[in-house]
């Protein structure tokens, strides 16, 4: 048996610019961290005594003959993709739920793929997990899907990842000092907003814009944004003007495609700005999922009192390590 821990995604900047149709010609920057909640995987060799070959659990439970009839995208893909001839069981359990932009889908792919290269007994690096990750998602499962989810979820830490022609991409460390990234992770507050959707339809508007040019000018603001971003974190500017970077990408972001933004999300985040936050941001693709926020720590059970439309809010800390093999029996 082997039991495998993989970090969800923040994104902080850059977001939007991590698609190949867009830094295959417009080399490209993302500023993003794993957070301390995990994707946990548990896998182990099926024994011949069952009807079925495979058994998956998840939200449901599939018992299946071959790979073929797995109705799971990812689990279906990645034995797939590793020629798994033994019979599997995978069970699947997550801190926080899924289709609610933290990269969660890209975290199964990790966690996954990284116990059935231990399952193999192949010792697999932070770089060269992501990229079989990315291949699985892109063209295994053919997907609309970014890079940096696949990232982050390998490496962890607060990262400078980028992108470029090729669909070649180098992850390196942000390098702020403890004391900074202690205070920028005592100001990041996450809130539910309770409506769960699916991230392909948005990144699918996302790419066709892309192709037709319809983006152009807001990506070119977003990578704008990013390089001034990054600038006040090494400068260690104040975590007000971090906060204001925060929410100037929003109002970028929301630009990009239809469906990112509607009017309970657009009042969900005036209402936070009202409450105080310093900026913030809706995670992942858009339209609905976990909004991000940045709020003095001496004001946040204020804040939170007078955010009434937030009713699940999860503790924030950074995680440093990436996927991580945490068991082997």
């Amino acid at each position: 048996m082997i039991i495998t821990k993989t970090p969800y995604r923040l994104s902080l900047f850059g977001g939007g610019t991590d698609y190949p149709a867009w830094f295959e010609t417009n080399p490209s920057t993302i500023v993003s961290a794993a957070m301390a909640k995990y994707c946990w995987i548990t896998l182990r060799k099926l024994p011949p005594f069952f009807e079925y070959n495979n058994r998956i659990v998840y939200s449901r439970i599939e018992s299946t003959q071959s790979i073929a009839e797995i109705n799971h995208p990812s689990a279906r893909a990645c034995l797939q993709f590793m020629n798994m001839e033994e019979g599997i069981s995978i069970n699947h359990d997550g801190d926080l739920p899924a289709r609610s932009g933290i990269g969660s889908s890209s975290s199964f792919t990790v966690g996954l793929l990284h116990a059935l290269y231990e399952l193999k007994g192949a010792k697999i690096d932070a770089k060269t997990l992501a990229s079989k990750a990315i291949t699985v998602e892109q063209i295994f499962i053919g997907e609309n899907v970014g890079i940096q989810d696949q990232i982050m979820a390998s490496y962890g830490g607060i990262k400078l990842i980028n992108m470029g022609p090729g669909n070649e991409w180098k992850c390196g460390d942000l390098n702020l000092d403890n004391e900074y990234q202690n205070v920028l992770e005592s100001h990041i507050m996450l809130g539910f907003s309770g409506v769960s959707r699916y991230a392909e339809d948005l990144s699918k508007k996302q790419v066709e814009n892309i192709k037709r040019g319809d983006n152009y000018h807001y990506l070119k603001e977003m990578m704008e944004l990013t390089d001034t971003a990054i600038r006040s974190l090494w400068k260690h500017d104040d975590m007000s003007v971090i906060g204001n970077h925060l929410q100037e990408g929003w109002k970028i972001k929301r630009q990009l495609y239809d469906g990112i933004s509607d009017l309970w999300i657009d009042e969900i985040y005036n209402e936070a700005i009202k409450a105080g936050a310093f900026g913030g941001k809706l995670m992942g693709a858009g339209g609905g999922g976990f909004f991000f926020f940045i709020v003095p720590p001496e004001k946040q059970k204020e804040f939170k009192e007078k955010m009434n439309s937030i009713k699940v809010w999860v503790p924030f800390k950074f995680d440093k390590e990436g996927s991580q093999i945490v068991r082997t029996l």
